[in-house]
């Protein structure tokens, strides 16, 4: 996460540091994933591990929360969807109450806290691109917090690969 933030959803924090496999693992597993019948065997074979030794690393990574997320990465655009940043400026004594709601749609993702007058900072991703302006104010009408939306301008491709 960025220099100031922590993440928004309470109780999300790793349970655990990865070990050397683990972290063997996470970093093969960026980018590059084979698509082939059995690519848990494939990742497998590359790291000396079985594939069911893979898969269960992979589910005990996700469940103790060192990893909040394994799957592809897909141009929503490009499938008819829509991508938006969004923020709002939270009252510290509604934090809580705003952060379940917001945090109960599922069309919301990768909130976080951050310091600064607009404290909740997530990404709407809907089916069409109206579909964000319907979210936003659905969540405004819930929260009663105003729902600033952030479209993209301009996309860049940065394929950011972190070491485990």
């Amino acid at each position: 996460m960025a220099n100031d933030s922590r993440h928004a959803r309470r109780g999300l924090a790793a349970s655990r540091d990865p070990d050397p496999v683990d972290r063997r693992l996470i970093n093969a597993l960026q980018g590059d994933f084979p698509l082939s019948e059995r690519p848990f065997a494939t990742v497998g074979e590359a790291l000396g591990l079985s594939e069911d030794e893979v898969i269960r690393r992979l589910h005990s990574l996700l469940e103790d929360r060192v990893l909040t997320r394994f799957g592809p990465m897909f141009q929503i655009e490009r499938m008819g969807g829509a991508f938006c940043l969004a923020a709002m400026a939270v009252p510290e004594t509604d934090w809580d109450r705003v952060l379940d709601i917001v945090n109960a749609f599922p069309e919301v993702a990768h909130n976080y806290r951050r310091t600064h007058v607009f404290n909740m900072w997530f990404v709407l991703a809907t089916a069409s691109p109206p579909g964000i302006a319907d979210v936003a104010g659905r969540i405004e009408a819930l929260a009663g917090v105003k729902v600033r939306l952030f479209p993209k301008e301009r996309e860049y491709f940065v394929e950011m690969k972190l070491e485990a």
